[in-house]
């Protein structure tokens, strides 16, 4: 791509795709007949959206969705219109692997080729559709597929996403997937059938021991006058009566932790950022579960869309925010239709604006869709995605909360965590807490999926055994492993089911409870090409920025590329070489990517005796 200003020009439909986003150009801009003149223009025009950087994504989105890809032309017009380099703007547009640089048809179609998706036969479709269709990325009848990292649409394994491009883009989900469901969704998307409801994704649907899902196919989703007759807005009318300071403690003497993986205190979180001097203060939530096997946040998103927007004004109360982001993986496009009609619904009614429920609170609500990058599932990398930079992780210190979104103070929760603030405020910090164990309080969401029965989200008070769930998702009779946490996990072997889901209880066990991804494999599953397909997802995903990373992502895959046939004292080399690259990366990248990318693969080895 030529990135010199002014050697292509956008087309009538990449201008309007930009102008619908941004608004129109000034008038002054209009009728410039020579170079000069023109630049003069666009150096001083713009002057509405000069200091919107963050507004970048947005942009590309908008001209992908209008066309199907990037250009030359849009990307300059975009790029004039918001004053970035289009050098800049090239870099993050060529970060994501949803937007495309080079020509393609109108139609993708995404098939999942992760981990419950290869559980579940993705290898086959894909060579059913190569052999029916054509290569992957070949274009065909205007519409062309591609393997795809997870969809988030594990419980109905395989998957695909077909996107069509166009004034009104369409998206259709197949799932299960097959190659002529796929082909038949490639040529006429808006014909797919309709999605089943989200409550299909809870098993346990209707069970009064429910917490964070019992709204889930009780309420409709759509509706606010359904969710305040279902407790909707009774924990911010708490809040407002307990103030800042008050929802803090609450949240604090809960002992809730964050549900993405690491577990740190959200009241330790927010008390920090209430505290901070610097204004304004910002939220973020973390919508872009990626990791390979989650869904949870999905199926809350979709089916208690209004759940997540009273939690995340509770927090914007709490810690002094007045504008959240909430960051949507962009393969989510039921759940991004929920949430724009849930945030409008509520603006218009009071629950968002200048003045909430008239308590002379103001706080707002933007969606930002990603694009396709695990990496932006990371804290920091999130807030430089928002401000229209490449995602990639900020060294820390400083923290988020001393210096994160726009280089301002920012809390940053998962849709899970936030979620549990309700109970909390409606239950009282002590009732809470006596759900769960000591150190880990509440209930967890399980993403269970693979070679069950009954695969969906799982909803289990924190010291219930792995066995327990198990026994609930209708375990495989030959059980071969259980990998918990996703990609960045460790594996469980079948003598192993008594852990308790604990934080604790699974780090003393030599594993980790991660997001809460139960990936079950039987007896046939190939556990050498399950391995190498997550080396495969970290190279991909690997943001390139830190040399550990990114060399080692790659060496980690070409010594599981040459092991998948090997066993014994041949693979002895290769797994002495993985297990020098492995600590090489747990100690020197520069975030979590790099630091667990070796972890699969170490527990297969030493808890399964994979290539023995």
């Amino acid at each position: 791509m030529d990135l010199r200003f002014g050697d292509s020009k956008p087309t009538d439909e990449e201008r309007a795709a930009v102008d619908a986003l941004l608004g129109p150009p000034e008038s002054a801009w209009e009728g410039a007949d020579d170079r000069t003149d023109t630049d003069l223009r666009w150096a001083r025009g713009g002057r509405e959206a000069r200091e919107r950087r963050d507004l970048l994504l947005p942009g590309l989105h908008a001209l992908n969705d209008r066309v199907g890809w990037i250009s030359e032309g849009g990307l300059d017009y975009l790029c004039r219109r918001l004053t970035v380099p289009p050098a800049e703007g090239y870099g993050v547009a060529t970060f994501y692997a949803m937007f495309a640089v080079k020509p393609r048809p109108a139609t993708v179609v995404h098939v999942c080729t992760d981990l419950a998706c290869a559980a579940r036969g993705s290898a086959q479709v894909c060579a059913e559709l190569e052999r029916d269709v054509g290569p992957a990325g070949s274009a065909g009848s205007g519409a062309v597929w591609q393997p795809s990292p997870c969809l988030g649409l594990c419980e109905r394994a395989p998957a695909a996403l077909a996107l069509r491009a166009g004034e009104a883009p369409q998206a259709a989900v197949v799932a299960p997937a097959t190659a002529e469901a796929v082909a038949d969704a490639a040529s006429a998307p808006h014909e797919a059938a309709a999605e089943p409801p989200a409550v299909a994704a809870v098993p346990q649907a209707g069970a009064e021991s429910l917490v964070l899902l019992r709204r889930v196919g009780v309420v409709d989703p759509g509706s606010l006058d359904d969710y305040r007759a279902h407790g909707g807005y009774a924990a911010l009318r708490r809040a407002f009566a307990l103030g800042p300071a008050g929802v803090i403690r609450e949240v604090t003497e809960a002992g809730l932790v964050g549900r993405g993986g690491a577990a740190f205190p959200t009241g330790r979180k927010w008390s920090a950022t209430a505290q901070q001097p610097d204004h304004p203060h910002y939220l973020v939530c973390n919508a872009d579960e990626s990791e390979p096997g989650t869904f949870k946040d999905r199926v809350l998103m979709e089916g208690d869309p209004y759940a997540l927007i009273e939690a995340m004004t509770v927090a914007g109360y709490a810690t002094g925010a007045h504008r959240g982001y909430l960051y949507l993986r962009g393969e989510y496009p039921r759940a991004l239709r929920r949430l724009r009609t849930a945030i409008d619904r509520a603006r218009a009614r009071g629950f968002l604006g200048k003045d909430v429920m008239s308590q002379g609170f103001a706080f707002d609500i933007e969606i930002r869709r990603g694009a396709g990058a695990y990496i932006c599932g990371e804290e920091t990398a999130i807030f430089n995605s928002i401000e229209g930079r490449r995602g990639e992780p900020r060294s820390k210190p400083p923290f988020p909360v001393e210096k994160g979104l726009f280089g301002k103070p920012t809390a940053v929760n998962n849709v899970e965590t936030l979620v549990n603030v309700l109970p909390i405020l409606i239950e009282g910090a002590q009732a809470y807490a006596r759900t769960g164990t000591g150190t880990s309080t509440g209930t967890k969401l399980f993403c269970v999926s693979g070679t069950v029965a009954r695969p969906g989200v799982y909803e289990l008070p924190f010291g219930a055994t792995l066995r327990e769930l198990l026994e609930l998702a209708g375990p495989p009779e030959t059980l071969r492993a259980v990998l918990l946490g996703g990609a960045a996990g460790g594996f469980v072997r079948p003598d192993e089911l008594d852990v308790p889901l604990t934080f604790e209880g699974t780090r003393a066990a030599g594993t980790t409870l991660g997001s809460g991804v139960v990936l079950v494999l039987d007896e046939g599953v190939e556990l050498p090409r399950i391995l190498l397909r997550i080396a495969e997802f970290f190279r991909d995903e690997s943001c390139g920025q830190c040399v550990p990373c990114r060399v080692g992502t790659v060496r980690q895959e070409e010594a599981l590329h040459r092991l998948k046939d090997r066993t014994g004292a041949a693979a002895a080399g290769d797994i002495a070489l993985l297990r020098d690259v492995g600590q090489a990366m747990r100690d020197a990248s520069i975030c979590g990517l790099g630091q667990t990318a070796w972890n699969a693969v170490e527990s297969a080895i030493d808890r399964l005796g994979a290539f023995k």
